[in-house]
């Protein structure tokens, strides 16, 4: 089965910076295979069989910092749990129009709707694992809080990730 990991974190600006063919190296080490990544943010594309996506977590976070020295949460997803997304996505004119403002927020828990505040003019949509949040004005000045931890990638990224599972 192919997964995407996505990274928290991790080259932003100067700040845990980990190349990218570092991250395939570690997880080729891990006896992945088809390893790939998209773009420089941390999103890991990979074959392997016999784990749940939970497992799949906890190996990577713990192995990541013995191999990278970096401590890191991850966020995996399968291709079917990203083709899901893709088709359930509560914005379809947003991410038509405005890609680069849609955001998907990778999360480990279900989240409940009613936890999310919103103080200006973003709109939300809760889907379980996912938050799904448009940003109208860009998300630079947005005072948006989660409960909790999470990973966020725009839908430009989010697609190529699924096409990439998709076509593999």
């Amino acid at each position: 089965m192919l997964y995407v990991a996505f990274l928290r974190g991790i080259n932003l600006g100067s700040r845990r910076s980990v190349a990218m063919a570092d991250l395939r190296a570690f997880a080729e080490a891990l006896a992945f295979t088809r390893v790939s990544t998209l773009l420089n943010s941390g999103n890991l594309v990979f074959e392997t069989t016999g784990k749940s996506g939970a497992q799949l977590e906890r190996l990577l976070e713990a192995e990541c910092e013995k191999y990278l020295g970096l401590r890191t949460e991850f966020y995996v997803r399968n291709a079917t749990e990203l083709s899901t997304l893709i088709k359930e996505n509560p914005f379809p004119v947003e991410a038509k129009k405005d890609p680069s403002r849609l955001v998907v927020i990778f999360l480990k828990q279900t989240l409940a709707a009613t936890s999310v505040v919103i103080p200006g003019r973003e709109r939300v949509r809760v889907t379980g694992r996912h938050a799904f949040v448009y940003y109208p004005d860009g998300q630079g000045r947005s005072k948006l809080k989660l409960p909790g931890d999470g990973t966020a990638r725009n839908w430009n990224t989010v697609t190529k990730l699924a096409m990439l599972t998709a076509s593999a």
